[in-house]
């Protein structure tokens, strides 16, 4: 029996996009390359969204970390694997059921089918869970129309977190969480999961998005924020049975590719340092009510918006479908008309009946999926809320 556990504990945001990612395969094989000479006991990558690039990385790193396992989901994939020294005991996956839009096929979340993985590792006598997530991204910071999203994806992978780790001696969280410490995000997983963010606990606020160093990175973007933001991170928590006290926390990975011009993603790997020793672990308290409500009302202003999206798509349909069921009267002048005016007249119909189907398809369909969506979290949440009020009355 052994009292002290000694891990190393990284994550990655691979950028792995097939046919978009620039120089996709050769950072892949430096990733690779990376994470077998280094000496880590749990790796969480992101954007591995090609199932032959997960393949090149477990068959490189196969003799330092011989458990592996991909979260498959959605259409293309999570994107979201874990590889480990130590054996995997149990796997699951939950999937956000509020991830981004189907119509917007440019960003690709829904299509990834993004949420949670979780990997109980049997690390000597102690049994750890590791989590692995990736969170909706935020195309515009000025006009973020995926907050709502983002913010019950965060309370429920919290949500997720507190009602898994019954029997788990240690609680890692690792992932590219698409959020800032100061974000609410971010303060709703800390604070519902009740979890210590690594990199803040040794005064290590690294940025791992949109840095300066990194060769992906824009002139324009690097010079508003040279050292970038911290969207990746490391969070993790102990239990009754065993102390969980962070070493170290940094990033492992040079600036460039070895004799490349390239970085190896457009987004920064962090590594922590983990020692667990037998003892009591005190939970984090951290008042957490003013950020739930402050998501409560985001999301009853996203229920007023999906009602009045479905208003104007209803709209939309309506002044589509009279032109298009009036048209019909040509048929009978087809001869007349000309064949040009014929065929320009049927390629107007079949834009129309397009766009008719598609406002259809979201003013009904997609709108009860995003509204019912939005209000089982918010119930969810209302429910925490009042736990949390009642603890506080109690006390």
């Amino acid at each position: 029996m052994m009292d002290e556990i000694n891990l190393r504990v990284l994550t990655l945001n691979c950028w792995g996009i097939p046919y978009v990612s620039s120089n996709r395969r050769q950072r892949i094989i430096a990733i690779a390359e990376k994470l077998s000479f280094g000496d880590y006991d749990v790796i969480c990558l992101q954007e591995i969204w090609c199932r032959n690039d997960y393949k090149i990385i477990r068959t490189k790193t196969q003799e330092t970390l011989p458990y592996s396992h991909y979260f498959y989901s959605g259409v293309i994939g999570s994107g979201v694997c874990c590889f480990s020294k130590y054996p995997i005991q149990d796997v699951m996956f939950h999937k956000w059921s509020l991830n981004g839009y189907v119509h917007k096929v440019h960003h690709g979340d829904w299509f990834g089918g993004k949420g949670v993985g979780l990997c109980r590792l049997r690390i000597n006598d102690a049994n750890v869970n590791i989590y692995n997530a990736h969170l909706h991204a935020e195309y515009n910071s000025e006009n973020d129309e995926y907050s709502a999203h983002r913010i019950l994806q965060a309370f429920d992978m919290a949500q997720f977190i507190r009602m898994t780790e019954q029997g788990a001696d240690a609680v890692i969280l690792g992932g590219d969480l698409n959020t800032g410490p100061q974000d609410l995000a971010y303060r709703i997983i800390k604070g519902v999961a009740s979890l210590a963010d690594a990199c803040s606990i040794i005064h290590n606020d690294i940025g791992t998005s949109e840095c300066a160093n990194n060769s992906y990175t824009s002139l324009k973007v690097a010079s508003k924020l040279p050292q970038g933001k911290r969207i990746d991170h490391i969070l993790y928590s102990g239990s009754k049975n065993y102390m969980v006290q962070i070493v170290n926390c940094q990033q492992p990975f040079p600036d460039r590719v070895p004799n490349k011009s390239f970085s190896f993603s457009d987004h920064e790997a962090v590594v922590a340092e983990f020692k667990l020793t037998r003892g009591t672990y005190q939970t984090l308290e951290t008042d957490v009510r003013e950020s739930l409500k402050e998501a409560l009302s985001i999301c009853e202003k996203s229920l007023r918006d999906i009602k009045r999206q479905r208003i104007w798509y209803l709209l939309i349909s309506l002044f589509i479908a009279i032109p298009l069921v009036w048209s019909m009267g040509f048929e009978s002048t087809a001869s007349s008309i000309g064949i040009g005016i014929s065929i320009a007249l049927n390629i107007g119909r079949l834009l129309s009946t397009a766009i008719l189907c598609y406002s259809l398809f979201m003013s009904s369909i997609w709108n009860c999926v995003e509204k019912n969506a939005l209000k089982a979290g918010y119930l969810a949440m209302e429910i925490r809320l009042m736990q949390l009020n009642n603890h506080i009355i109690k006390r």
